[in-house]
This record gives C-alpha cells, structure tokens and sequence, in this order.
C-alpha cells in the first residue's frame, strides 16, 4: 500500500490509527481521563518509555491525543483523549465484551504479544 494513501476501508484506517500491540491498551487507559507520562507508563506493565514516547507521538499527529505542557519545575506534560480518540470509547467496550464472552479454553497455549505476531494478523487487510 502507497504510504500517502489514505485507506478507504474503515478496518484499515483503524489499523493505520491504532498501530502495534500497545495502542488500544493506551488509549483504553487514557479513557480514564487525561494522564501524565508516568501514569500510562505505570499502567502498563511491560511497555517501555520508548514505545510509550512513539506511540503518543503518532496518536498526537493524528489528533486522537493532545499534549499539554506546563510550564513548571519539574515539568508537566499530560497526555488526554481529543472528541475522535474519544469516539474509541464505544470500540474498546465492543472488543471487552467479545473478549470477555471467549471460554478460557478457546485460549491455547502461552499467548505472547508482540510486534511479530500481530504483524502476521494485519497483513492480509493490507
């Protein structure tokens, strides 16, 4: 797919928006309200600052998330859902609810996520 191309197809463009294994996880989080650094960090054992850092900056660009600086010492920068990230809300209930439904024994064997595995998922609605 052209990168400058924007997708036509809703699935994709929620695969372009909520990129990588943490992004719905984050923005699950900030639909608890707006969040300093640290919090969504804390919040989400396993992620690291880098990814965190990557992740809101892209969320930014594409006006899910504002970032609002303070001009204090130390610094304060807090991260909140924009009115379209916010739109995610009735999104990330509907894959709670289905996720929750799934017996425990659909569920085999050790499930990892990482970058790999659900890169092998998103390629065919590429």
């Amino acid at each position: 797919m052209n990168e400058n191309k924007v997708p036509c197809c809703g699935v994709a463009r929620f695969l372009v928006l909520l990129d990588g294994p943490w992004a719905t996880l984050i923005v699950r989080q900030l639909l608890l309200g707006a969040q300093r650094f640290t919090q969504i960090r804390d919040a989400l054992p396993g992620i690291s600052a880098h990814t965190l850092t990557h992740r809101l900056k892209r969320f930014e660009a594409h006006g899910l998330v504002t970032r609002t600086a303070y001009a204090e010492t130390p610094p304060r920068v807090v991260y909140e859902l924009t009115p379209l990230g916010e739109g995610l809300r009735e999104v990330l209930e509907s894959m709670k609810t289905w996720g929750d439904a799934v017996p425990d024994e659909r569920i085999v064997g050790n499930v990892k996520y990482n970058e790999a595995s659900l890169a092998d998922i998103r390629a065919p609605l590429q």
